[in-house]
C-alpha cells in the first residue's frame, strides 16, 4: 500500500532517512550558527539523493500540501517540497503553472538557503517568465531579502538555456555593488553560463565593460571557461 500523499507522508519519509551524525555536518555546512546566513536553520540529515528518491514516491501531491512542506522549520522538507513543486511545474497546466509560480513567490521566506534557491529559480520562475514580462525579476534584484535577490539572478538561467543573455547582464548589473559573497557567486556564474550556452563574445563585451568595477568572486567565476591569459588580464584590471 503506497503511503498517503500528503506533507506529512513526506515528513514521516524523511524522518525514516535522518541521520543524526549528518545533521551538524549539514548544519556548519550550510551557515546556520549565530549571524550567519541561514541562522537557525535545521537538519534532518537525509541526503539529496534520498530526497529526490522520496520525492518520487509521492509525484502528484496537491499544490496545497506541497505547501505545507515549505514552510517547515526543516530544511529537508523545504528541499524535499520544492523539489516535489519542479516537478508537479514540468507536467502541470498553463493554469497549473501559474497557480505554482504564483505559490513560490509567496514563499521566498522560506526559499531561504542558496541550494533551495539553485533547485528551483530557473525551473519555476524562470521558465515561467519566459513568455512574459521579467519586470519581476528586477524588482527581486532591488529587494532586501538576500535570497530573493539571489532568485532573481539565478532564474535567469532559463533564458540563458534558450540563448538569452540580456536579462542575466541586466540583472547582474542591478547587483553589481551587492555586498553578498553568496550574491557574487551566484552573478559570475550566470555570467559564465552565458559565455559557455549562448555566444563568448557578448561574455566578454560585459566583461570589458564591468570587469574593474565587479567583485573579485563573481570575476573570478565568470572567468571561468576563458583561457588563462585572458583570465589574468581581466583579473588585473582595476
Amino acid at each position: 500500500m503506497s503511503a498517503p500523499k500528503t506533507a506529512a507522508g513526506v515528513k514521516a519519509a524523511l524522518r525514516k532517512q535522518a541521520d543524526p551524525v549528518k545533521a551538524p555536518i549539514l548544519r556548519r555546512f550550510f551557515k546556520t550558527g549565530p549571524g550567519e546566513y541561514a541562522e537557525g536553520d535545521q537538519f534532518l540529515g537525509v541526503s539529496v539523493p534520498t530526497q529526490r528518491k522520496i520525492a518520487r514516491e509521492f509525484r502528484g501531491i496537491s499544490l496545497a500540501e506541497t505547501k505545507k512542506l515549505l514552510v517547515s522549520k526543516m530544511h529537508e522538507d523545504r528541499l524535499t517540497g520544492l523539489i516535489l513543486l519542479v516537478d508537479s511545474y514540468e507536467r502541470g497546466t498553463e493554469a497549473e503553472k501559474r497557480e505554482i509560480f504564483k505559490a513560490y513567490l509567496a514563499s521566498t521566506k522560506h526559499i531561504n538557503n542558496w541550494d533551495l534557491v539553485d533547485t528551483s529559480a530557473a525551473q519555476i520562475v524562470g521558465r515561467y517568465l519566459l513568455d512574459k514580462s521579467r519586470a519581476r525579476l528586477r524588482a527581486l534584484a532591488k529587494s532586501k531579502s538576500l535570497w530573493e535577490r539571489r532568485i532573481a539572478i539565478i532564474a535567469t538561467f532559463a533564458f540563458i538555456n534558450k540563448g538569452e543573455h540580456r536579462d542575466t547582464f541586466e540583472i547582474a548589473r542591478l547587483l553589481m555593488k551587492d555586498e553578498h559573497d553568496l550574491i557574487h557567486k551566484a552573478v559570475g556564474w550566470m555570467l559564465r553560463e552565458v559565455g559557455k550556452r549562448v555566444d563568448v563574445k557578448h561574455l566578454r563585451a560585459f566583461l570589458a565593460e564591468h570587469a574593474p568595477s565587479m567583485p573579485r568572486t563573481a570575476l573570478r567565476y565568470a572567468l571561468e571557461h576563458l583561457p588563462a591569459a585572458e583570465r589574468q588580464r581581466f583579473m588585473k584590471q582595476k
